[in-house]
């Protein structure tokens, strides 16, 4: 099991891997998004994660609509996460997330979950060409289910799940319900609290997240991957005291 942090993208990307490193985490979580990590120097970026032996994982803009209903949309969606796929094989990842796509015209809602996995595909093959393996990140509805991840995990192959378990929280199934049913799915997960209303990426124990529970669950399916601690915060001096104490929390829960 490895314990890593996120970039905040609203903060210079190489000072959030200088702080990573410093912080004793042992990968950054790379998302690749406005307003500051758009674009990534990878001959700036790898000597920073070499001096501090970081690995990489690998995000994607959480607002890229790459299942619109409009082709040119799709296309300029998937020439945008290949432009991030080559971003991180050149770092050495071997996980890349995607968000489920919400956009939709009103009237083709009922098809939202379709439109995802007929462009999923292209997307995962496309991934697979730079030794990428997708993961598709739960959240909220109809994406924060087992019936639906059911449904799209065996329409797509090759793609496989990144469990949010702040996100199962507030959603309709539990991550005790998702580790059960699809456990041999999960390939990478975030960790952060709150208060079972919204996405609030507080530090673990300060919302109602039962972390003995969560490690729980992740330890009977065998899960032994990358937790990242999603916790953001503008102190940079909390920012560390409350990941520091998020980390601490995991590893005496494991």
């Amino acid at each position: 099991m490895k314990i890593g942090i996120m970039n905040n993208p609203s903060k210079s990307l190489y000072d959030e891997a200088v702080f990573c490193g410093k912080a004793g985490f042992e990968f950054l979580d790379l998302t690749i998004e406005g307003p500051n990590a758009t674009t990534v120097d990878v001959a700036r970026l790898r000597p920073i994660l070499d001096r501090h032996a970081l690995s990489v994982t690998g995000h994607t803009d959480p607002c890229l609509p790459h299942a619109y209903p409009i082709l040119g949309v799709r296309e300029a969606c998937l020439k945008e996460l290949e432009r991030c796929a080559g971003i991180f094989s050149a770092l050495g990842v071997r996980i890349m997330n995607i968000h489920p796509c919400y956009f939709c015209p009103p009237a083709m809602r009922k098809d939202l979950v379709a439109f995802n996995i007929e462009a999923l595909k292209p997307i995962v093959e496309m991934a697979a060409s730079h030794d990428l393996t997708v993961v598709i990140e739960n959240y909220k509805a109809p994406f924060d289910r087992i019936s639906t991840f059911k449904k799209i995990l065996a329409a797509v192959p090759g793609l496989k799940l990144h469990l949010d378990f702040g996100h199962t929280n507030f959603g309709l199934d539990n991550h005790d319900v998702f580790c059960g049913e699809l456990g041999e799915h999960i390939q990478h997960v975030h960790f952060s609290d709150n208060r079972s209303r919204a996405d609030d990426h507080m530090p673990l124990g300060v919302g109602t997240v039962d972390w003995k529970n969560a490690v729980n669950s992740l330890k009977t399916i065998g899960y032994d991957g990358t937790i990242t601690l999603e916790v953001f915060c503008n102190d940079p001096g909390m920012q560390y005291k409350y990941l520091d104490m998020s980390r601490k929390l995991v590893l005496e829960l494991w």
